[in-house]
């Protein structure tokens, strides 16, 4: 790999290598993620301070990582990488490290040791889940309902499966349009243990009895594309109850404080971090390793937890995680990891569904569309 030559010695300033001649690092560097709070936590944890310290540095930043493996690989076919550093979910780093569209990382010899001395393997542990896989951080996907409807008579949600309770709780629902979560809900509410789930979902009988649950709340549901749209629903009271990450409800409740409320039951633990696309540029390639460098040190992924409450992939930050920035509230009990909020949890299964998501994916399409 032609990076295995490189030494990184950064405060966000020197890139030194190996070999003969410093390589220059480029002067601008698109950064990809998913908008909203989760973007605003990056850029304040990690990126502004970053061009505080490369004075002239251009960082520009993209909204497509739903959509990065169809991107990669449609830049890839052109022959025309644009950009740099890429926030993607563990199953989509797999995806992408298998079919040689992100670059192989050594990860002790590239990112930062741990503040208390640990090697970035020990530091990351398990959650290094391949080779191209930069771990940022642990969220979930959750669900958040409205707190204010009269029609629930004051009953309130206190499982995953009021989403398909329309009797107890009427409404528009608003759920991801994939089939990520929403497959696994729908078993786990018709009756399939939660050890079962992924087992059940390898048969056809088991993916129909999935389906079928979904059916019976199709005509009720808002599909969001975007996090955003998910909240804005719940946020205008266009939808009732619905699923999003766990990091943009606590925005809307705790920042924006709208009347909604969080339901931890099911929550589906997943992990996002970076891959770097195969094939920059040298001067590219250095500067975005300067920046990875930087940004998933301690300090840093302990500084993005002030901002949103998802937990820092590297055990040495979990301890200088403290109050957020803004409301000085402690960040700890609003974290998805919190053993009150993590009774019951589905531990999303990122291998298996790097090996069926395609062909899910266009199944699920296909089944919205009918």
């Amino acid at each position: 790999m032609k990076l295995k030559s490189l030494m990184l010695l950064t405060t966000g300033a020197a890139l030194a290598v190996t070999s003969a001649h410093a390589q220059e690092m480029a002067d601008s560097m698109t950064l990809v993620s998913w908008g909203g709070a989760y973007q605003t936590s990056q850029q304040r944890a990690y990126s502004e301070p970053y061009a505080e310290m490369n004075e002239g540095l251009e960082i520009i930043w993209d909204e497509s990582s739903p959509e990065a493996v169809a991107r990669m690989r449609a830049m890839d076919e052109a022959g025309n990488v644009t950009w740099d550093v890429v926030d993607v979910v563990a199953s989509d780093a797999i995806r992408l490290c298998d079919e040689g569209l992100a670059m192989e990382i050594d990860h002790d010899e590239m990112l930062a040791p741990g503040d208390d001395g640990s090697t970035p393997t020990e530091d990351f542990g398990d959650l290094i889940v391949s080779d191209c896989f930069i771990p940022q951080i642990v969220y979930s996907t959750t669900a958040g309902y409205r707190t204010d409807v009269e029609e629930w008579n004051g009953n309130t949600p206190s499982d995953i499966c009021a989403i398909f309770d329309l009797e107890n709780f009427p409404g528009q629902r608003t759920l991801e349009r994939r089939p990520i979560n929403n497959l696994e809900w729908a078993l786990l509410c018709s009756g399939v243990a939660m050890e079962d789930l992924y087992d059940t979902l390898e048969t056809e009988e088991g993916i129909e009895q999935a389906f079928a649950m979904l059916d019976t709340i199709r005509d009720e549901t808002i599909w969001w594309n975007s996090a955003a749209e998910a909240i804005q629903a719940l946020a205008d009271g266009e939808a009732v109850i619905g699923s999003t990450y766990n990091g943009r409800l606590f925005s809307a409740i705790e920042e924006q404080d709208q009347p909604i409320a969080m339901l931890w039951d099911a929550q589906v633990f997943d992990l996002d971090g970076w891959v770097i696309p195969e094939g920059l540029p040298e001067d590219r390639l250095a500067r975005a390793m300067d920046f990875i460098y930087f940004a998933t040190d301690t300090q840093r992924l302990a500084d993005q937890a002030a901002y949103i409450s998802y937990g820092p992939a590297r055990a040495s930050s979990a301890p200088l995680v403290g109050t957020h920035a803004d409301l000085g509230i402690e960040m700890a009990p609003h974290m998805p990891t919190d053993p009150a909020n993590a009774e019951r949890t589905i531990l999303f299964n990122y291998l298996w569904w790097a090996d069926y998501r395609d062909d899910l994916d266009a199944r699920f399409q296909a089944w919205l569309a009918q």
